[in-house]
Formats: structure tokens, sequence, C-alpha cells
């Protein structure tokens, strides 16, 4: 019985880390509230809400905090999941750059993000896209199927989830356990930078095309999650703007 409930809760958190993006309101193309715009202890910027995983997960608690003047997220994890989600209906061939700062201060030392048991992170940022679910093979449309019946989320088409990782290179795409819709990649490797904020620069497109072999369709969300319930820990991160942008214009010169 209690294997049973650890594979419902397994099971429920892919689908709202996946599912993030099921929600009805829409944001202006490319427009990603700016955690900068919102005040130290005051409401999260607009757009922006919080999403769990399963009620059997413990939340991870984020606030508003202020960095030298700036205004930041502040994640805190406790043997727990759960993140902030922003709705947004945008071309990601008009915007394909995504940029973000994290920082993170330690790594969680029992992480592990391609084995099933210790596959957490101290930060990640999720973008989900929308897409033909009824294209997928017939296991995943089952799949799908028994999440929404499960957690009562529709899963999106698919999901890239971009983690600073203890071991694996940057680049490095690593499948969901439970999906082939959902698929890591190694942003931030290892102890380089620790303690200090990281700027980092993805192009979706190129990494959707990567991850799962073909082109995007319309980005459906972003959203960050620091999570510590495989592994049992603790960790604190900290999330600066996440702006979608057009790509770098390449002036020729004679």
């Amino acid at each position: 019985m209690a294997k049973g409930w650890r594979v419902a809760a397994a099971l429920a958190a892919v689908a709202a880390v996946a599912g993030c993006a099921s929600v009805p309101d829409r944001a202006a193309p490319s427009s990603v509230g700016l955690f900068s715009t919102g005040v130290p202890g005051g409401a999260l910027p607009a757009g922006w809400r919080p999403w769990t995983l399963s009620a059997l997960k413990k939340p991870t608690e984020y606030e508003l905090v202020s960095n030298h003047g700036t205004t930041v997220v502040r994640a805190s994890a406790v043997a727990s999941a759960s993140g902030l989600v922003h709705p947004l209906d945008l071309d990601p061939r008009a915007y394909p750059l995504l940029n973000w700062r994290w920082r993170v201060d330690d790594l969680i030392e029992k992480a592990d993000n391609t084995r099933k048991h210790t596959e957490d992170s101290p930060l990640r940022i999720l973008v989900s896209f929308r897409g033909d679910v009824e294209k997928l093979p017939l296991s995943d449309r089952i799949f799908f199927d028994n999440m929404r019946l499960l957690t009562g989320h529709r899963m999106p088409y698919a999901t890239l989830v971009y983690i600073w990782e203890n071991r694996a290179p940057v680049g490095t795409v690593i499948p969901n356990l439970h999906t082939p819709r959902v698929k890591m990649i190694v942003a931030r490797s290892g102890p380089d930078g620790l303690g200090a904020w990281q700027d980092v620069t993805r192009n979706v497109v190129e990494d959707f095309r990567r991850a799962f072999g073909e082109e995007p369709g319309p980005v459906t969300s972003v959203g960050i999650m620091t999570d510590t319930d495989n592994t049992g820990t603790e960790a604190r991160g900290y999330y600066g703007d996440i702006a979608f942008r057009p790509a770098r214009l390449t002036i020729a010169t004679e």
C-alpha cells in the first residue's frame, strides 16, 4: 500500500511539473512578470502564482526579498517540492532566447537527476509547450489520460526543465524517468559559480529540437521550482528576472 502511495505521488508530481501550464489565463506574448518590480515581503508580480505538485508533497516556500536593492525570489525547500508558474501564449520562433538570473550557495549533495529516487535540484526553470497530443504514441496518450484522472490537470504536449545539476555536463539532455514528454537540460553543472549570480541564456527552439526531435509549438508557461523531496534535504535558491527575447541580429560589415 505504501508503495502504491509513493507511485501515485511520483506520477502526480510529473503531471504537476509538466502540467504547470494548464491554467486558463494568458499573458501577452513575451510578457513575463518581472520579480524586480515586486516589493520585498509583498505579493508576487502580476501573472505569477503558486502551484503544488501533490497534496502528498510538502510545498517549498517562495518569497520576494531584496538583493542589493533589487527584488528577487528566494526559494527555501525542506524535503519539499512546489513552484511558481506564469502562463504565456508565446511563439518561440519570434522569441527563442530565454534569459534568466539565478543563484545558489550550495548544491544538493545527494541529488542525481539521472536517478528516480534522487531527482532534486536547487534551481529549475520550466517551459511548457502546446502541440498535437493526438499524434503521440498510444502509450503517451494513455499516460496523459491517467494523469488527468489522477490530478485533475491536463499535461502539456511537452516540457523543458532547465536545471543546475551536480555532475552532468552543461547541455546534457536528461529524460524524465516517468514520461518522454518531459526533458531536463543541464544549464549549469557542478560547484563552479556557487554563491554568485549567474546569467543564463538558452535558445528554447534549438533545445526543443534536440530534446524532442521536432519543431516546438507555442510556449504556454514558464515556471520556477526548487525541490528536495526525493533526497529529504534542504536547499535555498534565488531567482531573478526571466524574459523571452528575439534572436540577436547579426549586422554584416564589409
